[in-house]
């Protein structure tokens, strides 16, 4: 399956993602490559599900999202960002 970057999640339009599926597609946004989210990475994946007030979302959603307050979703907090995801970004994430 191809990902791309505008207004639709992947090329069929899904919006349904495993979690392993939803973790890789995360990663085309890790600009750095440092294997972690940060608030301008986030208010490019809003911006990507077609989300209106990125910079709004990506800083609120950092603040839920990022629990110990570094500034990055980390490995750890991705159970926190998948719920972020489902809440506010209109994408589900399935178990398998």
């Amino acid at each position: 399956m191809a990902f791309k970057t505008n207004h639709n999640i992947s090329d069929d339009g899904r919006r349904e993602f495993t979690v392993k599926e939803f973790k890789r597609w995360l990663m085309r946004f890790d600009t750095d490559k440092d294997g972690r989210i940060s608030k301008s990475e986030l208010r490019q994946i809003v911006r990507a599900t077609g989300g209106w007030f990125s910079r709004w979302k990506g800083r609120a959603g950092m603040k839920s999202v990022d629990k110990n307050g570094n500034g990055f979703v980390d490995e750890c907090e991705i159970e926190n960002l998948i719920n972020f995801a489902q809440k506010e970004l209109g994408i589900r994430i399935i178990a398998y």
